[in-house]
């Protein structure tokens, strides 16, 4: 993507003044629970429903693609957050290398993720406490909104708090998994894997039961094994020491997805069946019950403890809208205002927004599967902009400094940007409807962008700033 010819305006005194955040927050232990929480409620719920779609061999493929996708894309994420350590992420990585609208389209591809993401993730809640029983609910809407409130209200006291309890909901979170695996690995069988009768088109198999194209649509489900890790990086101005401890928690996050899925994988439809975990809302404790003939302990221990897991998603993804919603903002490509930071030094308007736009998609919508989709097709497209973004600087800017260097360089992207394109186009098999009001946001974004806010850009932004550092030191080599 060009650039496109800019109005800066520079900022007063005071702007960047009431745009602060609280720098020295987390360190690397705390990034890698940030990066677990962002994606851990998909180990509970909703990869699942893949087995409908390409049967166990299917999802197992699509699993492992998107897991080589999301690891080579988070070598490179090590690598640019330890370079341009900006609560901007992903747009400030690509501000850096694709420019203003490069930059732009990123940010917004990100927000969609993230902001769409809890709505959903709130329906997932209030169904799992319709199911539980609990408060004799039968109408979730007063859960979305006191969840928004309770968690908005959390992150509002401060960074650090917010975080510390982010981790300690992950680990309930990562202690019922360990409990499933214990419970469900003297169950296990093969045979179970394999159930579901093929459909019998030309390519299926008992492998492979829906054929070819069950991959393709299965590729979707094999992201919410790993959707929104990529956030870890929008930390990136709270962390101590970003050069080290952002590669360190980002990797650190990524592996324990990648064991934690593989076992989820193998475990819940090899101890109960793929046919049965096909269509499960709830399918760590009901694999749970079928493997041991009824209701147990571990059954209701894990079932609450998925609670825990959707919340820490919620939890943690709030977190991650607040930090690009503020990092636009405050370098003019959406409302100023919305970046203005309170004496916690936490962006509230960022916070309380989205969040109330999203607890209206909820309420009104009541739709977790078409919410989500929303989510990865946003997710998709700005994987495509992030891994193009670390080869671009690559090659542009060899001699950049660099806290970390991915491994393989921009072979290791590519591989990413290649698998990300797949996923994208993917996203039209599984949700027509989902991926074309995405397109439609974001296309309407983008004139946004072209016809206001491209004039309005803050000079003094930090994005902005190593945009402008970048060509004075190419003038001066030229």
């Amino acid at each position: 993507m060009k650039s496109t010819p800019l109005n800066l305006s520079v900022p007063d005194n005071g702007y960047l003044e009431h745009r602060q955040l609280k720098r020295g927050a987390a360190g690397w232990v705390l990034l890698a629970g940030l990066g677990v929480a962002y994606v851990i409620s998909g180990d509970f719920a909703g990869w699942n429903l893949g087995l409908a779609q390409g049967g166990w061999g299917g999802l197992l493929i699509a699993f492992i693609l998107m897991g080589i996708m999301y690891t080579c894309m988070v070598f490179g994420l090590a690598e640019l957050s330890s370079t341009l350590p900006t609560a901007g992420a992903g747009y400030g990585f690509a501000r850096r290398a694709l420019g203003p609208l490069g930059g732009f389209a990123t940010g917004m591809a990100v927000l969609i993720e993230y902001a769409v993401a809890p709505a959903a993730i709130a329906i997932f809640i209030g169904g799992y406490i319709e199911a539980l029983g609990l408060f004799g609910l039968t109408n979730s809407w007063p859960v979305y909104l006191v969840t928004y409130v309770i968690f908005i209200g959390i992150h509002l006291r401060g960074v650090g708090e917010a975080l510390k309890m982010i981790f300690g909901i992950t680990v309930i979170a990562v202690v019922a998994l360990v409990a499933v695996v214990i419970g469900l690995l003297p169950h296990f069988s093969a045979a179970n894997l394999f159930d579901i009768v093929p459909d019998g088109s030309p390519t299926s198999s008992a492998f492979l039961p829906m054929g070819i194209s069950g991959i393709v649509g299965a590729l979707v489900y094999g992201i919410w094994f790993f959707l929104a890790v990529e956030g870890v990086p929008l930390a990136a101005e709270e962390t101590a020491d970003p050069k080290k401890d952002m590669p360190r928690g980002i990797i650190a996050a990524i592996v324990i997805l990648v064991i934690f899925g593989a076992l989820m994988l193998v475990l819940v439809p090899g101890a109960a069946g793929s046919s049965a975990m096909s269509g499960s809302d709830n399918p760590l404790p009901e694999a749970i019950r079928i493997a041991y003939g009824g209701n147990t302990l571990l059954a209701d221990f894990v079932n609450y403890a998925g609670l825990a897991g959707l919340v820490a998603s919620f939890f943690s993804i709030i977190y991650a809208y607040s930090r690009q919603l503020f990092a636009l903002s405050r370098a003019g490509y959406l409302p100023k205002w919305l970046s203005l930071t309170g004496a916690r030094r936490t962006p509230y308007w960022a916070l309380i927004v989205p969040g109330t736009i999203g607890f209206i998609l909820a309420a009104v919508t009541g739709n977790g599967g078409l919410l989500i989709n929303i989510a990865v097709f946003g997710a998709t497209v700005s994987y495509v902009l992030l891994n193009l973004s670390h080869i671009v600087l690559r090659i542009k800017e060899p001699d950049l400094p660099r806290g970390y260097r991915t491994p393989g360089g921009v072979v290791t992207t590519s591989i990413a940007l290649g698998l990300a394109a797949i996923a994208v186009v993917a996203t039209f098999f599984v949700d027509v409807l989902a991926a074309s009001i995405t397109a439609g946001i974001f296309g309407a974004a983008l004139l946004y962008y072209w016809y206001y806010s491209r004039h309005r850009i803050v000079s003094g932004a930090p994005e902005e700033e190593f945009a402008r550092l970048a060509a004075a030191e190419a003038e001066l080599k030229g």
